[in-house]
C-alpha cells in the first residue's frame, strides 16, 4: 500500500508539473506522431517529414488522437488546453474513450497488459517527460 501511496504523489507531481508546461498545436500534433509510430521505419518517415509515405491507417489514427486533443471537452480546461499534460491526457483518452474494440476483454488487454494501447501511453509519457524538461527541442529525433 505504502508503494501505491508514493507512487500516487509522483504522479501527482507529474502531471501537476505538466500542466503548467506549455505546447504549441504543431508541437502536439508532431507528440502525437511520435508516440503513435508502430515501427522505425514509421517513425523515420515521421522525423524526415514524409507524410506521402506514411499509411492511411497510421494517418487517420493520429488525426483521431489530434482531434481528439483539440475538441474534447476535457482537453479545454486550464491544466488541459495547450500543456504538456493536455497532450498526455488527449492520447489516453483517446484509447480508453474514442478507439474501438472487440470487446471488453480486448480493451482492456490493450490498455493494461502490454497491448497497443499501454504500448503507446507509455512512449506517450516518455516523450510529454522529455518534453517538460527539454521543450521542443526533445521532438526532434536523430
Amino acid at each position: 500500500m505504502g508503494i501505491s501511496n508514493q507512487f500516487s504523489v509522483e504522479f501527482e507531481n507529474i502531471f501537476n508539473h505538466w500542466s503548467k508546461v506549455r505546447i504549441t498545436d504543431p508541437e502536439i500534433k508532431k507528440l502525437i506522431q511520435l508516440a503513435m509510430v508502430p515501427n522505425k521505419e514509421v517513425l523515420r518517415n515521421v522525423q524526415a517529414g514524409k507524410e506521402d509515405d506514411l499509411s492511411t491507417c497510421y494517418k487517420n489514427m493520429t488525426e483521431e488522437v489530434y482531434e481528439y486533443a483539440m475538441s474534447s471537452s476535457a482537453q479545454s480546461m486550464e491544466t488541459t488546453k495547450g500543456t504538456v499534460f493536455g497532450a498526455y491526457n488527449a492520447l489516453t483518452g483517446y484509447f480508453q474513450n474514442v478507439r474501438g474494440y472487440k470487446n471488453d476483454e480486448a480493451k482492456l488487454k490493450s490498455l493494461l497488459y502490454g497491448g497497443t494501447a499501454q504500448l503507446r501511453t507509455q512512449a506517450c509519457f516518455n516523450l510529454c517527460e522529455a518534453f517538460a524538461k527539454k521543450g521542443s527541442d526533445s521532438l526532434v529525433l536523430n
